[in-house]
């Protein structure tokens, strides 16, 4: 006879799912969508965030990598690569890391206020991970005579800063209204 899991582990489970299904619906509505895939949306990425730090960064991690696959299925753009190793790196770069990296949230959920430093440290990171990608794919598309780091960081920038703005008024006002909501479950 298989042994019971505990209620907090199925708790934990449905409460990150719900979580990503909400930040996965809420990427659809875009304020805004660039050339080539990034986008503004009504803080889409907070849901992701908050997984982490409700539940920890394991939690975190696992749900913001669902999250990534969802958003690679959502609206994949064919790079402008012509190796498998590129293409590659743009998966993991674009999707896989840039999304999973928002699961890290979970180091911040045992400290004071912790979505107000979680917000933009993992979107920082998310942005890194598009910069990198601009310059090392992407930057084919930079326009004659502008320099591949300065376009990445223009194009990346410009809709990331847009979204960290969004997310941290979100996550302020749901503080204002609730703070339990950012609280550590597990």
């Amino acid at each position: 006879m298989e042994k019971a899991k505990p209620r907090g582990h199925t708790h934990a489970m449905v409460e990150a799912a719900v979580l990503v299904a909400i930040g996965f619906v809420l990427s659809y509505f875009q304020f805004a969508r660039w050339a080539y895939g990034g986008s503004v949306t009504p803080a889409s990425m907070l849901f992701i965030l908050l997984i982490g730090i409700r539940r920890g960064p394991a939690w975190g991690l696992g749900g913001a990598l669902v999250y990534a696959c969802l958003q690679m299925l959502q609206g994949f753009y064919p790079p402008p690569t012509e190796t498998l190793l590129y293409f590659v790196m743009v998966v993991l770069l674009d999707y896989v890391v840039a999304f999973s990296v928002l699961g890290l949230s979970g180091v911040f959920g045992k400290v004071k206020n912790g979505a107000l430093y979680a917000v933009p440290v993992c979107i920082a990171l998310r942005f890194l991970c598009h910069f990198a990608s601009g310059i090392l794919i992407w930057g084919v598309y930079a326009p004659e005579g502008t320099p591949v780091w300065l376009y990445s960081f223009t194009y990346n920038g410009s809709y990331m800063g847009i979204e960290l703005l969004v997310c941290m008024v979100a996550a302020v006002s749901l503080m204002r209204y609730d703070k339990t909501i950012f609280a550590r479950q597990g």
